[in-house]
């Protein structure tokens, strides 16, 4: 004001006073915008004794001669007073605009986090870190435990003693049992030192903020208090969802586990039914009817009695197999294995249960070793080659090829038995699954199911195909390791 009043001083009355007077409310805009209301006022009065003085004449004194100035003075106040008014409640708009977008951000930026977790103490470190930052004080938050007590799950870093105290617990039980909010500024305790917002969601509540105001000499604003409320709504939100989530897996796991139960059940009751009937006809056979019975009579009896011994021994095996399966990944050993090893072993154990089907197995002339579990890997080519001949007919013929490739070697089993649809050939793998072709002949789904995991334990896979004109292909295909390292082991 003193600059511009030296200026137009200095250029003399060649200016209309309209024109001073107008441009005397610039710095009364100016401080407005910059400052507050009060320097705004404070030049307003400031330019009106400065036109009085040096414009208004007599000039250079406060006298004035013609008394319509006096209401142009009082004019030139309220237009200046007004305008201030106007500008500085614009800038307060502004301010309340760019809070309100930052708080916006904020929030969209604490729920696109929450939105991703799915456990509730990752959750709660986040907004415990974000409400803290927001208030710049401490924050506790308290869930109710297994017994529904209320018990702080975890203070601020700031002040790890804050929360623990008898007076705030029974502060947010307070506010946990009536959903409503306790302490500073509320209808409840509005003195206290605290402030005690529910996580409350339609249906219930589910927690407890607590914000500590002893450091905060203003207490919380209302645009605080609301950013909390907010805060809060979101918070309980994504408990709500983790917990629901939580409870619909579980729920998920219950109705698996009952499913898995009951199909176990029904499969080994009605695989183990057909064995354990020829084993006890058998053997009742030798005890009661000995005498009559020839050499050859006895020994097809106990060979009955060795099937069926055998083909439960194959069932348990595959239950023990699926539930160590099941339970986790196993401990391989891992070593050096040679396939027509493991062919050979597999073969040897279906001997008497082939019966008259020709198995023709080729080999190249040299096969590489493979790295894995011998035990493991026999039981694969046993479910494999045993499915063959089981649904087989008799006097069929199964042949077995061994293809080497540059990084895997494939072991084909292709059999001339019943065969499956092209879509089924994917579902076979799936745990007790039985396509309706397959139903007249007894099994309990999880064979192949061993087998895919054990593949996929050993970074291989198996897959089947349709045999032309009728059968099943099993494709078994095993990674090779350092293929050099192989053939020195081989050779």
């Amino acid at each position: 004001m003193g600059i511009m009043t030296a200026i137009f001083y200095s250029i003399g009355l060649s200016l209309d006073l309209v024109n001073i007077a107008l441009l005397f409310l610039v710095p009364v805009l100016l401080s407005s915008v910059l400052w507050n209301m009060g320097s705004a006022v404070y030049a307003a009065a400031l330019g009106s004794l400065c036109f009085d003085f040096f414009f208004v004449s007599p000039v250079l004194s406060f006298a004035v001669e013609d008394l319509r100035y006096l209401i142009s003075f009082g004019v030139y106040l309220a237009v200046a007073i007004l305008t201030a008014s106007l500008s500085a409640r614009l800038k307060r708009q502004l301010q309340y605009s760019k809070q309100k977008e930052a708080h916006t951000a904020a929030l969209y930026e604490l729920s696109r986090q929450i939105s991703d977790m799915t456990d509730v103490p990752s959750l709660l470190k986040n907004i415990l870190s974000h409400v803290s930052r927001v208030s710049g004080t401490d924050i506790a938050i308290y869930l109710p435990d297994h017994k529904n007590q209320l018990a702080l799950f975890q203070g601020s870093d700031s002040q790890e003693k804050w929360g623990h105290g008898e007076a705030e617990k029974a502060m947010a039980k307070l506010a946990f049992d009536y959903g409503e909010a306790v302490g500073y500024g509320s209808r409840t305790l509005r003195e206290a030192p605290g402030y005690y917002l529910p996580l409350r969601t339609e249906s219930r509540v589910l927690g407890v903020l607590g914000v500590h105001l002893e450091k905060l000499k203003r207490g919380l604003t209302m645009e605080q208090q609301n950013m909390l409320e907010a805060i809060c709504g979101l918070a309980a939100s994504a408990i709500d969802r983790v917990k629901l989530a939580d409870e619909a897996r579980i729920a998920q796991l219950s109705a698996e586990s009952e499913r898995l139960r009951a199909a176990i059940l029904d499969s080994v009751s009605h695989e183990l039914r057909t064995p354990l009937a020829a084993i006890i006809g058998s053997a009742t056979g030798l005890m009661e009817n000995d005498p009559i019975f020839t050499p050859e009579d006895r020994s097809e009896l106990l060979l009955t009695i060795r099937e069926g011994a055998l083909r439960m021994n194959r069932l348990v095996m595959n239950l023990l197999n699926m539930a160590k399966l099941e339970s986790g990944m196993p401990h391989l050993r891992k070593n050096w294995c040679d396939a027509e090893d493991l062919i050979g072993v597999a073969l040897a154990q279906m001997k008497d249960f082939q019966q008259h089907r020709v198995i023709q197995v080729q080999l190249p002339d040299h096969t590489p070793l493979l790295v894995g579990d011998e035990t493991l890997l026999e039981q694969v080519f046993v479910n494999v080659i045993s499915n063959a001949i089981k649904y087989s007919p008799d006097h069929s013929e199964i042949r077995i090829h061994v293809h080497v490739h540059p990084s895997s070697l494939d072991i084909v089993v292709a059999d001339q038995g019943i065969g499956l649809d092209n879509e089924e050939y994917e579902r076979i793998f799936e745990k007790f699954y039985r396509s309706q072709a397959t139903k007249h002949v007894t099994g309990t789904g999880l064979g192949l199911a061993i087998c895919k995991s054990i593949m996929e334990l050993h970074g291989g896979s198996i897959k089947g195909s349709r045999n032309s004109p009728r059968g099943t292909i099993m494709t078994l295909s095993f990674p090779l390791q350092s293929y050099s390292n192989q053939n020195i082991l081989n050779s």
